[in-house]
């Protein structure tokens, strides 16, 4: 599981750093200063990473992942009904209701066949 999200997080990153790179650009950093800053937050986020798993023994494992987990993923649903579910019930077409709709569905079923797959 842990392979499986941590490519899931990589691919959603990359057009997420993308889109951060263009708003530094829009507020007034110039190319350089815009990745420095994005090499830094990346750096950063390593750094706490690599300082959880080393505050961590191997048999604290699942202990750990008992409580990330939920923290996680209650992040992940907190900016998807915040964030994007208002605009999703602001669509007024039928057919872009329902190709979402559709989008939403299956991106479900693949993290559920994914959970049935790797257990």
């Amino acid at each position: 599981m842990g392979l499986v999200t941590t490519f899931a997080i990589l691919i959603h990153e990359i057009p997420h750093e993308v889109g951060d790179f263009a708003i530094l650009l829009k507020a007034g950093f110039t190319r350089w200063d815009a990745a420095r800053a994005q090499a830094w937050t990346a750096v950063m986020g390593v750094a706490g990473a690599v300082t959880a798993l080393s505050a961590n023994s191997l048999e604290d494992v699942d202990k750990s992942t008992a409580w990330i987990l939920p923290f996680t993923s209650g992040g992940f649903l907190n900016i998807a009904l915040v964030s994007v579910l208002p605009d999703l019930l602001e669509e007024d077409d039928p057919w872009e209701s329902a190709k979402q709709l559709a989008c939403v569905c299956s991106g479900i079923a693949v993290m559920g066949g994914l959970q049935v797959a790797l257990e």
